[in-house]
């Protein structure tokens, strides 16, 4: 299957980055290279384009998609937590933008194999980076009870997560569940009939949270925030894109915390622990979708953009 997936908040994330046409950029999660290509077109001979993503089949349709660009860009095979890391290896000691456009990408939720979606019948597996030992197989059979609860109950936020742990469990020590419909059963019978007529799929929440679980999805973003800021030159700025409150939560904190990182306690009249903001917050208000690209993308309606910019060095 062709790495599909419509990028979200396109205009409006290009538009954030404020892109020089010289300047040094990054997309952390690169996927099919959408928001990668409106970058690269706008970048002059000296401009240069890392995009990084630990899913293969990314960097394969990347690498194709890009293939006008080859003199400008570099693609590299890892997760966006070890961007700062690869890129000093290369010899980079700042960058003008980063993007990083969360979630599931749509070509991993319809690829049947890769197990990341409960509308279709396969292996549990959820792994983003097929390099890892750890999947959702796993995680369903391995886990304690209240290991599960908790990441159901974190990840998933649904309120039914002690019951369907339990059903869970009981229903593992009969048979191991290898697969996405088997689950799906178990889910179903944990949730009572009447609640299952409202609210969509019943696997929804399960799923979504195995799934970040698997894949250290909010760990890695809590990791990477503030190595990322500070690894942004003067003026340049980080355009996150998230598409459930627990990312939104990450990112709202940490840009509030770059741009006034002051300890002191409230009752000191002025600052005495000297932390200095590395920058502000763009976005006051999240970006989200106007309602035609919600029509047309239904995976967009949950999205929300923020953009903070590094401060210019004081002389």
């Amino acid at each position: 299957m062709e790495f599909s997936h419509k990028s979200v908040l396109l205009e409006e994330t290009i538009e954030g980055l404020n892109i020089k046409p010289e300047g040094i950029y990054v997309d952390g999660t690169l996927g099919g290279g959408g928001h990668a290509l409106e970058v690269v077109k706008r970048l002059g001979d000296k401009g240069r384009f890392f995009g990084i993503d630990q899913d293969e089949a990314a960097i394969e349709a990347a690498s194709e998609r890009l293939s006008d660009y080859r003199d400008k860009i570099t693609l590299i095979h890892d997760n966006y937590e070890n961007a700062v890391l690869r890129l000093r290896e290369k010899g980079i000691s700042g960058v003008d933008g980063i993007v990083l456009d969360l979630g599931v990408s749509s070509y991993q939720l319809d690829t049947i194999e890769r197990g990341f979606s409960y509308k279709y019948d396969t292996a549990l597996d959820m792994r983003m980076d097929r390099r890892q030992p750890l999947s959702a197989r796993e995680i369903v059979n391995d886990y304690s009870q209240k290991e599960l609860a908790r990441i159901i109950r974190d990840y998933g936020e649904d309120k039914f997560a002690n019951n369907i742990a339990k059903h869970i469990v009981a229903e593992r020590e009969k048979e191991e569940i290898k697969t996405t419909f088997r689950l799906n059963e178990i889910i179903k019978g944990a949730i009572p009939a009447k609640m299952r007529e409202t609210g969509g799929h019943p696997s929804k929440r399960t799923f979504q949270a195995i799934r970040i679980e698997c894949n250290r999805e909010l760990e890695v973003l809590k990791n990477s925030l503030e190595e990322m800021i500070a690894f942004l030159n003067p003026g340049g700025r980080i355009c996150i894109i998230t598409f459930h409150s627990l990312e939104d939560r990450i990112v709202k904190s940490a840009f509030k915390k770059q741009e006034n990182p002051c300890i002191c306690p409230p009752e000191f009249p002025v600052c005495m622990c000297g932390r200095q903001p590395l920058g502000k917050v763009i976005t006051r208000k999240p970006v989200t979708p106007a309602d035609e690209e919600k029509e047309r993308n239904s995976r967009s309606k949950s999205a929300k953009l923020r953009i903070f910019e590094r401060r210019e060095v004081l002389l």
